[in-house]
């Protein structure tokens, strides 16, 4: 008697609507759907070209650093040193670059080489010496915050045309930018999910003991994540120098980037304590966040009332997936 034969698995994870990466997609759906009446029921036009391109452009800086956040926050980590960080490498990348066509590759050596080393640095701290993730990351912080304030008092350096274009140009409404971000998010879309180090970066946030029993290096794991992360703020940080043509002290913090992209993390899905979540759904986390800060600008919404909106959706969103989370784990 012939068995009856399987189907095939496929490679690829199917999708489910109870998953937190679809569900943020969705509501990223939604808040555009509803920011376009409302936008346009007051006299306003949300879905034009400029506005679109608009929240692309804001979505790539923002989405670099969430997605180095994801995968520290993946193996349970932190990282609060990502603003400032981007700030410092838009003054390196202005500042090597001078203005000249010929000092590109040196300066995006340069910015990717200082990042690698603060990710290092943060990645050692964290696992050598023990310091708490937040902590360690914070005083990183505070040693680039001082370095910045004791070398600069306003923008410096100048960056080519030519690598302007990269904040500028766009085919159609799309920005050349957003293409960056989605290389950057498929690379690190394939090493948590097909790569050896992906699959030690969620059992160390699963839980780090029973992976060091499993023979996972977890100490090495942390400093990798750490180090991915702060290479995702450096070309974060190249971008915005293309933006500004300079370098500018404040690029990170007045956009808040640390906070942002926690936000944006946990908007996605991603757990906190780590071991879950993954880089689809914090780019549906930025995607959020873009949104509702364009309908925000048009509806000119006041900057207090705008911040304790996006509070509200953040902790709203929070407290469904663990309201999701206990009624799963009460029905298995």
């Amino acid at each position: 008697m012939r068995r009856a034969r399987r189907p095939a698995r496929s490679r690829w994870p199917a999708v489910r609507l109870g998953d937190p990466a679809v569900g943020i997609w969705l509501a990223a759906l939604g808040v555009t759907l509803l920011g376009w009446i409302i936008v346009d029921a007051r006299g306003g036009a949300f879905m034009t070209q400029g506005n679109v391109t608009g929240i692309l452009q804001n979505c790539v800086a923002l989405g670099l650093i969430a997605l180095g956040q994801t995968v520290v926050i993946l193996t349970g980590s932190l990282d609060l040193s990502v603003a400032y960080l981007a700030s410092l490498g838009t003054l390196v990348a202005a500042e090597t670059m001078a203005g000249q066509d010929g000092n590109v590759v040196t300066a995006v050596i340069a910015v990717l080489a200082l990042s690698a080393a603060v990710g290092l640095a943060n990645g050692l701290i964290v696992t050598g010496l023990k310091v708490n993730a937040f902590i360690a990351t914070l005083g990183v912080a505070f040693i680039l915050r001082g370095w910045i304030e004791d070398n600069y008092s306003g923008p410096a350096g100048s960056v080519p045309v030519t690598f302007q274009r990269l904040g500028y140009d766009r085919i159609g409404p799309v920005p050349v930018s957003v293409f960056l971000l989605a290389a950057v998010a498929l690379a690190l879309w394939l090493i948590l999910r097909r790569a050896r180090l992906g699959h030690h970066m969620y059992a160390t946030g699963g839980d780090a003991h029973a992976a060091r029993l499993s023979g996972v290096r977890t100490g090495r794991t942390v400093v990798a994540a750490h180090v991915l992360c702060s290479l995702c703020v450096g070309v974060a940080a190249l971008f915005l120098a293309a933006r500004f043509g300079a370098g500018s002290p404040w690029a990170g913090t007045e956009a808040r980037y640390d906070l942002e992209s926690i936000a944006a993390v946990v908007l996605g899905g991603t757990v906190l304590a780590g071991g879950r979540g993954g880089v689809v759904g914090t780019l549906g986390g930025v995607a959020v966040l873009a949104v509702l800060d364009s309908v925000f600008n048009q509806l000119s919404v006041d900057p207090f009332f705008k911040n304790v909106l996006r509070g509200v959706v953040i902790i709203a969103a929070v407290a469904l997936y663990a309201r999701r989370r206990r009624s799963v784990r009460r029905s298995a």
